[in-house]
């Protein structure tokens, strides 16, 4: 099994008087997404700011979505999509190629198994960096205690162009989606930056997780308004 031919990922900002509709969005859509023709795996998921995790970093004024399609040349939401742009007052959509996966999703591997000849399409262009996990209930205080200083010290990394938090559930269930100028920007805060190297190697034997994963991916496209991202002011 290669890799996906495409994946994306799909953002919404929602006023706050949609809230309501959005909540019922999240509630009947899921399912509505991964009937799209094409579509080998979907996720409907709620937002926070990055900075921290659990329910106090929630953003519930913008969504997104993740997709991954068995034709390159996929992406449309339909209905589905339509219903959310016309509630958004911000969106974007972000193409990608799965260069790197590891771990699973649900019990899959939700991006196929990029080989080693994924890596040859990185280019020298952006790439994302999407993480998610779920968490051992009795290791998420100690989880959200580390976090804060890593997301301190990513925040200001080099060559961050944007970030947010994901999640299927405000508990839990925790991810991260970030934008980097080049693949050497993501190396370099990856296994470099002191604070986020001791998180790692604390990951083995603290066993925060009952699951994750981690995929990497070269950015093919980004149509839409890139604030709605977290794009770094300036970063255009």
């Amino acid at each position: 099994m290669g890799a996906a031919p495409l994946v994306t990922l799909h953002v919404w900002r929602v006023p706050r008087r949609a809230l309501g509709g959005a909540l019922l969005r999240m509630a009947r859509d899921p399912r509505r997404l991964r009937a799209l023709p094409g579509v080998s795996f979907g996720k409907l998921l709620g937002t926070g700011t990055g900075v921290g995790f659990g329910p106090g970093d929630a953003d519930l004024t913008r969504y997104a979505a993740v997709l991954a399609w068995d034709d390159p040349a996929g992406g449309d939401l339909g209905p589905v999509g339509a219903g959310w742009d016309a509630a958004a007052v911000q969106a974007a959509r972000v193409d990608l190629t799965p260069l790197v996966s590891r771990g699973t999703w649900s019990g899959r591997a939700p991006f196929g198994e990029p080989g080693a000849g994924a890596r040859g399409k990185e280019g020298a262009g952006p790439v994302l960096a999407l993480t998610r996990a779920r968490l051992r209930p009795a290791r998420a205080l100690t989880f959200w205690r580390a976090v804060p200083p890593v997301a301190r010290e990513v925040a200001a990394a080099p060559g961050l162009l944007a970030r947010f938090g994901i999640g299927e559930a405000p508990i839990v269930w925790q991810g991260t989606v970030s934008v980097w100028r080049s693949a050497a920007d993501l190396t370099r805060f990856a296994y470099r930056q002191p604070e986020h190297r001791a998180v790692i190697a604390r990951t083995q034997s603290v066993r925060w997780y009952a699951e994750d994963l981690f995929a990497r991916f070269a950015v093919r496209g980004i149509s839409g308004d890139r604030a709605v991202l977290g794009w770094q002011e300036g970063e255009r």
